[in-house]
C-alpha cells in the first residue's frame, strides 16, 4: 500500500428490489443485508465484532480497516430478494492461492463449529416472531445441513443429505466441501453450471453464520 493510502475493506453491493447485500471479500460470511446499500453497510460495520468471534475460532487475524470501499455493485435476483445472496460478481473469477484458500476454508470451518457448539448450547426452544413464526433449533440446523448438501453439488461435491442427528453424515460431507474448496485454484465454476470457489466460499459461509446470529438472538439467556 502506498504511503498515506487509505486503509479499506472492499466489499460487494448486490441489490435486489427489495434486499440489498453488503459483502465483505476475502472474509467469507461476514455480509449482512437490509432495505438499501447504505443500511446494508451499517449492518455490516455492526457486526465486526460476532465475525471477530468466528475469525479468532480460526485462528485468523481480524483487524480489519474501519472504512469500506465498494468495489462492485451487483443488480440482484429473486434470490437476492427471498433473502440470500445469489448473485457471482466478477471478483469471484480471481484465481485463489493455496494460502487464500486455506485462510477462507478455515472460516468456513469456523463457522461449521459455531453452528455445532449452538446445537448444543441454545435451547431447544427459540423466541418465536411477534406473529409466532420461526424454526427451533433443531429445524434451524437441520435446514442449514439440506441446504450444504446442496451447495456442494455446486462445487463438484455429491452426498446424499445426512439424516437428522448423523454427525458422521454431516463430518463427512463437510470434509469433502472443505478439501475440494481447499484444493480450488482457478476462478473457474467448480464443474459445470457451478459456482467458482470464491462465491462459494462467501455464500456457504453466509449460510451458516446467519443462521448461527439467528439462533443467538432467538435464544432466551
Amino acid at each position: 500500500m502506498a504511503r498515506g493510502a487509505v486503509r479499506t475493506v472492499t466489499v460487494v453491493v448486490e441489490a435486489g428490489t427489495r434486499r440489498v447485500f453488503a459483502d465483505a471479500l476475502g472474509w467469507p460470511g461476514w455480509c449482512r443485508s437490509a432495505k438499501d446499500e447504505d443500511a446494508a453497510l451499517e449492518a455490516l460495520a455492526g457486526y465486526r465484532p460476532r465475525y471477530a468471534v468466528v475469525a479468532e475460532r480460526a485462528g485468523v487475524a481480524f483487524r480489519p480497516a474501519r472504512r469500506f470501499d465498494v468495489v462492485e455493485r451487483l443488480p440482484g435476483n429473486a434470490t437476492t430478494d427471498f433473502g440470500a445472496p445469489g448473485a457471482v460478481a466478477a471478483a469471484d473469477s480471481r484465481p485463489l492461492t493455496a494460502a487464500e484458500a486455506r485462510r477462507q476454508v478455515a472460516l468456513l470451518t469456523a463457522a461449521w463449529g459455531e453452528l455445532d457448539r449452538l446445537a448444543v448450547e441454545a435451547p431447544e426452544t427459540l423466541r418465536k416472531g411477534p406473529r409466532g413464526g420461526g424454526r427451533d433449533r433443531d429445524a434451524v440446523v437441520a435446514h442449514v445441513v439440506g441446504a450444504e448438501q446442496s451447495y456442494a453439488r455446486m462445487v463438484g461435491v455429491r452426498h446424499k443429505e445426512p439424516a437428522p442427528g448423523d454427525t458422521a453424515a454431516v463430518a463427512a460431507l463437510r470434509h469433502d466441501i472443505a478439501a475440494a474448496l481447499t484444493a480450488a485454484r482457478s476462478g473457474d465454476p467448480m464443474r459445470e453450471r457451478g459456482w467458482p470457489a470464491r462465491y462459494a466460499l462467501r455464500r456457504m459461509t453466509w449460510h451458516v453464520l446467519d443462521h448461527v446470529w439467528e439462533i443467538e438472538d432467538k435464544s432466551d439467556t
